[in-house]
């Protein structure tokens, strides 16, 4: 990911499913391809609800990590 530059980071941390998602989609919506989009969510169904629309919408899941409390996405918008 060094090479890659973060355009938006998007706190949907304290927001419930599916809301993360939902923002998610939003924010990739008004993006051009090529944008990466950093996502921080605490709900831990983001983990299975990003990466599944990510794939199915073929836009690119550049990592994840987690923390305890904090899960973060960094997303390539195709």
């Amino acid at each position: 990911m060094s090479n890659l530059i973060v355009k938006e980071v998007l706190d949907f941390t304290g927001l419930r499913c599916p809301m993360p998602l939902l923002k998610t989609k939003q924010a990739i919506k008004y993006s051009q391809s090529g944008d990466v989009i950093r996502v921080l969510a605490s709900d831990r169904g983001a983990l299975r609800d990003i990466p599944a629309y990510l794939k199915q919408a073929q836009h690119r899941l550049v990592s994840k990590s987690e923390t305890d409390t904090i899960i973060e996405f960094i997303i390539e918008v195709s």
